[in-house]
């Protein structure tokens, strides 16, 4: 393993898929309400950020890459918001579909401490839109996304099951994929759309969803191996990466043991908030899968960013010189168990 972090600089990456609206609401404790048993609370401040496919592609910005982004927002306050948040850290939404018709996916956190205390989320309410993406919509985002191809170095779809994620969406990433572009799906749903691609990163349940295998039955390699190893044959991808929480990581694919390979969580300290962490793994694997590092290594930065941005409160993501602090404290990747233990 080099130790290095590559210059992305040079790299040009396209995000497609579900746009989320993270609005983060801030209030302190004061006291038990009268009316019922709850707690009452005193709004101090709110923000709007950036979620899902929106907050991959800022990871992937954080990084120095040139990142165009590809979805759908709502003509409403929080659509109009994101986009400005957005192009505010430099991402080119000119592939951003916006239509009255939509609703902009918003998650609503609210978080809770008394002074000087670290807070901590007391409440989500998430705002959804009545209807999946329409096929139109779909269509949209998915031409905007194809007459780009040829000015990209790679290509990440992420899945929040909002709906454009489809056969739309799949046709065009495979395209880039026979095009030599380098190719990684974030998945929720039927990644057997996407064959031919380079990469999965699936979490472990959703690796569950996919094999019907219940998902605790994951944290034992062999079970994991087969389950990696059926979704490989069905989905004919070069690699699956499998994020699995406090156990780390494990890479499946071409050219690799055939135990697999896997890497201890990384980080220091006790964990924040999980929020967004998948995001940052999926766009910096992307990132180093296409600057040429071998999957191992481009596993090993990704767990290590990971590890940055769970010890921070809402979806965080990873600059390169915290890339750079952490990675030499960071596991390297070793041969996937072959016992019985994780």
């Amino acid at each position: 393993m080099s130790g290095a972090v590559p210059d992305f600089a040079g790299l040009s990456v396209a995000v497609a898929g579900d746009l989320v609206a993270d609005h983060y609401l801030r209030a302190e404790p004061r006291r038990l309400s009268r009316e019922a048993p709850v707690m009452v609370l005193r709004h101090l401040s709110e923000q709007l950020g950036a979620g899902g496919a929106a907050n991959t592609a800022r990871n992937l910005r954080a990084l120095g890459a040139r990142v165009s982004v590809f979805g759908l927002v709502g003509a409403d306050a929080n659509g109009r918001e994101l986009l400005r948040v957005l192009e505010a850290e430099g991402l080119d939404v000119a592939g951003v579909v916006v239509d009255a018709a939509w609703t902009t996916p918003t998650k609503t956190r609210v978080l809770a401490a008394e002074p000087r205390r670290s807070p901590q989320q007391v409440l989500r309410i998430d705002r959804e839109p009545a209807q999946p993406a329409s096929p139109t919509q779909r269509q949209r985002v998915a031409e905007a996304l194809r007459a780009r191809l040829t000015t990209l170095d790679a290509v990440l779809v992420s899945d929040y099951e909002y709906g454009l994620v489809d056969e739309e969406l799949a046709l065009v990433a495979r395209g880039a994929a026979a095009a030599g572009r380098t190719v990684v799906l974030d998945p929720r749903l039927a990644p057997e759309r996407f064959r031919g691609i380079t990469a999965l990163t699936p979490n472990v349940g959703e690796l569950a969803r996919f094999t019907a295998v219940d998902a605790h039955r994951l944290d034992h390699p062999g079970e994991l191996r087969r389950a990696a190893r059926a979704v490989l044959e069905q989905v004919d991808v070069d690699y699956l990466l499998v994020t699995r929480g406090n156990l780390g990581m494990a890479l499946f694919g071409e050219g690799l043991p055939e135990p697999g390979v896997a890497v201890e969580a990384s980080g220091e300290g006790e964990v924040t908030d999980v929020s967004g962490a998948g995001d940052t793994a999926a766009a910096v694997f992307t990132l180093a899968l296409a600057s040429g590092l071998a999957a191992p290594e481009a596993m090993r930065l990704a767990n290590t960013a990971s590890g940055v941005v769970v010890m921070e409160n809402g979806a965080a993501v990873c600059t390169r010189a915290q890339l750079e602090g952490a990675l030499p404290k960071s596991p390297a990747p070793g041969l996937l168990s072959t016992s019985g233990r994780p």
